[in-house]
Parts: structure tokens; sequence; C-alpha cells
């Protein structure tokens, strides 16, 4: 039971101590806290030789999809449905000046 508070109490400080980085910092969204709190026991059940790297977790846990509880689960389920945002593409041709 003492080993089980402290994994918790890791855990849960690992999950605050991400949420609470300046996203300044991170190249990367790491998700809500909620999220975050949902995949926490996975991450250290499944990929816990892949922290602190959040790119490395985040590819782990994507493939140990089918071993996810239903909770981390629908986190990926969810943002897999999100659609990507798109950026407006450029026009790089040259522009006439001829009509000034």
């Amino acid at each position: 039971m003492r080993v089980y508070n402290v994994v918790l109490s890791l855990a849960m400080s690992t999950a605050c101590g991400l949420a609470v980085q300046n996203p300044a910092f991170s190249e990367e969204y790491r998700g809500t806290l909620e999220q975050q709190l949902a995949c926490t026991p996975d991450v250290f059940r499944l990929c816990g030789e892949q922290i602190p790297d959040a790119n490395r977790i985040v590819a782990c846990l994507r493939q140990n999809t089918p071993q996810l509880s239903g909770a981390c689960r629908s986190v990926f389920e969810s943002n897999a449905s999100v659609p990507q945002q798109t950026t407006p593409k450029r026009n790089d041709q040259p522009r006439s000046y001829s009509n000034q």
C-alpha cells in the first residue's frame, strides 16, 4: 500500500509539473490537465522508460493503444477526430508591377 501511495504521488506531481510548464518553453501541446491525469497511470505502466520526453511518451502510448485504459484511449480517440488546423497557402507567384 505504501508503494502505491508513493507511485500515485509521483504520478500526480509529474502531471501537475507538466501542466504548469509555460507553453512558450515547450514546442508541443501536451493536453489539458484532465487528459494528462487520464493517461498518467498508462504512462507509468507502459512508457516509463520514455519519461520525461513528451514526444516519445505520446508515440509509446499510440503504439500501445490496445493496452490503454478506457479514459486514456478516449483522449487519443477524441484528438484523432479533431481536424488538424491548416495554414493558409501562400501564393508564391511573383507579383506583376507593370500596371502601376
